[in-house]
This record gives C-alpha cells, structure tokens and sequence, in this order.
C-alpha cells in the first residue's frame, strides 16, 4: 500500500453545499417519508415500489463489486495461504462476537422483563403468517446452507446475485490467477481497470438513495403506522438500547483496543448508516461500505473476504434479537424458562443463525427455527412481533453494518493489512486520495 503525503492527508474535505451532501440528502428524505406515511398513509404505502426500486438497483451491482475486489486482491497475493488465514481469523472473531451477542441479549431480556404482564394465551395468537416463516426455517438447515454455497454454474452468481455463492467463486477464480503467475498478469490488470468503471456506476447509483430512502419509510409508516407498536414499545426501546449499548460498549472496547474509535468509525460510514436506516436493508451499503473501508487503510483482500463473509455470519444485531425477542413471547406467555432451557436455547440460535444466514428475512427466520427446536416457547408467540418486526429491522440491520465495519478493521490489523495513518485521516474526517494495494 503506497505510503500517504502527511499534507495530502490533512488537506480539508472538497466543500459542497449543503444540499447537496448525500447523507443531508438521505435525513431529509427520510423525514418527508416519515410525514407522509402518518398524514397520510395510503399514499405512503404507495411508495413502497421506490424504495424496492433502489434495493434492487443496489443488489445488481453487488456482485460485481465482490467478485472484482475479491479477485484483485487474491490474485496480487504472493502466498496462498494468507486467504485461508485471514478467512479463520475472521471466522473465529464472528463466532466470538455473534456468540456474545446472543448471551447479552439473553442477560438483557431477563433484566429487563419486556414481556412480563401482557399475559397471552399461545391459543389465542394468529399463526397464519408465522407459519410462512416456520416452513422458511425448516428450508435453511445448516446442511442445506453450506450446499447452496456451491452454485449451480461458474456465472451464475454473478445473475443471481447470492453473496456467499460469489465469494465462493471469486476466491476460486483468485486464487487460480495467483497460482498462474506472470501469465495471468493481462487479465488481472483487465480486471483491477473494470473495477474503476464499476464504483463508478455505485456512486451514479447512490445519487437515488434519497428517493429510496423515501419510499421504503413512507411506506413502512404508511402501512404499519406509528401507533401500531403500542404496549410493544418497550421491547423496541429495550431492543434499540441493548444494541447501542454492544455497540458502544463491547465494539467499542475492541475498536479501542485496535487502536481506533468506534465513534469516529460511525461518523466514518455515516452515508451508509442512514442508507440503511431509510431501507431497512444492510445490503444497500455494501458496494460503498466496501469502498470505503478500503480507502480508510483496509487492504483490498481482506475487506473482499471480511465484509461478504460478515453479511451472513457476522449478525450482531440480529443475534441480540434473537434471544431478546424468544425470551419476550416466553415472558408474554407466561412460560418460566428455567437455565437449562435458556442455555438450550442460546445453542440452538448459535446453530440457527448460522443456518439461515444469507436468507431476506433472516432475523424473523432464525427466530422461527430457534422456537421450533425449543418446545418450551410457542412458536405462535412470534405473532406477537410480527407486527413490530419492520421497526426492529432497522435497528439490526444498523448493529450488523457497524460490526461488519470494525471486524475488518480487526482482522485488516491482525494481518498487518492496515495503512494505519490512512485510517487515522479517514476517522477524523480528513479527505483521502485513492487507495492502492
């Protein structure tokens, strides 16, 4: 990585009217779509198709931003067997953490008590819908998961646009130039040049993040309403400051002690927080999240690996969700579960999570296969937050892209793959010229 000019470095951030800044953009969408859907709500609802607009835009890019940069930095690597290190690494520290946010969503819930006093009858609990993600769970083992990885053809990733099935073939694909040598120089240059064109069409895309943004929350007011959370207030407010408090406290601590801060990391990727605030969708930042973490200092291999891997292993924010929300419906049903049972469901959702991992709807899903391997919790109860689902999503999907973020940072400093000085510019806020590996 080629060293920074320290004067370079400190230069201010190009100027731009406010206006004309993305994420000022993003808030002041959010807000008309906010208004809108409470005013009035079927024409809020009427918007969703802007929002699913703009997600499907993202989503057809993304595999072609993973499967260049991953092939790129595989294929400048001198030795094979940093791919399989940096992946164990990483493994090990989405293991870690995902397995702590299950365990404090668990301490949090039995704190906390959200559920204590509605006293429902399991009985009574439309389970219609649930149902639908009952049979999704059932779809998701874990045997079945790691099959779908492998893709029914070479390019068929690329259309279908499955994360994990393109960084499977990426990293094939990779490592076969790097093996080849000299010989696959031409094409490695072919594809480090395509790469310019391709974040280029990312940034043309982010400009309609504002339409988005505003179409997928004047729908979810418009439809859900504001007053539709009702008595379920305090699950969604215990939710949100559970995943703040991982947030500033355990990613905090690891931020700190990889010597950079989690707040000047979410001040970093503040465009891509609000993005996914407005769409309830992770994967509506990654082409940027990825763009920039390599800019900040992250060698381009490593962040290829860490961040798609992470989308479906790394799920800290779901994983609080998880134990909070079936210790909820167990507290709202009245059902004392004892440690043994609390344990056993803290194994199952490790299992779980990992088993549906990758799937739209994955918090809802995995919560599914959980309860449905734990008899001591109806799984009907999950019509209790079916309702207040889409207002938690957020808050997952937010907890998810701040982990991803500071788990390639970690693994990046582990590797020796951080520009550290570069890191430090980017968190506080200096502009940065291209990163090169």
């Amino acid at each position: 990585m080629l060293p920074l000019d320290i004067a370079e470095m400190n230069e201010p951030p190009k100027k731009h009217k406010w206006y004309q800044i993305l994420y000022v953009q993003v808030i002041i969408a959010i807000t008309i779509g906010i208004l809108l859907g409470y005013f009035y709500p079927a024409i809020g609802e009427s918007m969703k198709p802007l929002g699913d607009a703009f997600i499907k835009l993202v989503k057809m890019i993304i595999s072609p931003v993973i499967f260049l940069t991953v092939v790129t930095g595989i294929a400048g690597m001198s030795n094979m067997k940093t791919v399989g290190r940096v992946t164990g690494k990483a493994m090990i520290y989405f293991l870690t953490f995902s397995t702590l946010a299950l365990i404090i969503g668990l301490i949090v819930a039995n704190v906390a008590q959200p559920g204590h006093g509605l006293n429902i009858d399991p009985s009574s609990l439309e389970s219609a819908k649930v149902q639908e993600y009952v049979k999704k769970s059932h779809d998701s083992t874990i045997v079945g998961f790691l099959m779908d990885i492998i893709p029914t053809t070479a390019v068929s990733p690329l259309t279908d646009g499955n994360i994990l099935q393109t960084l499977f073939i990426a990293v094939l694909f990779g490592v076969s130039l790097a093996l080849i040598g000299d010989k696959a120089r031409p094409l490695v240059n072919f594809f480090q040049e395509m790469s310019a064109p391709v974040f280029k069409m990312v940034s043309i895309l982010m400009k309609a993040a504002p339409v988005g943004a505003f179409g997928a929350m004047a729908f979810t007011i418009g439809k859900y309403g504001i007053g539709s959370i009702g008595n379920l207030l305090y699950l969604i407010l215990t939710f949100y400051i559970t995943a703040l408090l991982f947030v500033l406290i355990v990613l905090g601590a690891v931020a700190k002690y990889n010597g950079f801060s989690i707040i000047g990391l979410i001040k970093y990727i503040k465009e891509e927080l609000l993005l996914v605030l407005g769409t309830s969708s992770s994967e509506a930042a990654l082409p940027t999240l990825m763009e920039k973490l390599h800019r900040a200092g992250c060698k381009k291999s490593v962040v290829g690996l860490v961040v798609p891997t992470g989308y479906s292993f790394n799920l800290d924010g779901t994983n609080i969700y998880m134990t909070l929300a079936a210790l909820f419906i167990a507290q709202a049903c009245n059902i004392e579960l004892t440690l043994g049972h609390q344990l056993l469901l803290l194994g199952v959702a490790m299992l779980s999570s990992k088993g549906a991992a990758g799937v739209t709807g994955a918090g809802f899903i995995t919560l599914a296969a959980t309860l449905t391997v734990v008899p001591e919790v109806p799984v009907e109860g999950m019509a209790l937050i079916l309702g207040i689902d889409r207002f938690m999503s957020e808050c997952r999907a937010l907890t998810n892209l701040i982990g991803n973020a500071c788990a390639t940072i970690v693994v990046a400093r582990w590797e020796n793959a951080l520009d550290k000085d570069r890191l430090q510019a980017a968190m506080a806020g200096h502009a940065l010229p291209e990163a090169e590996d």
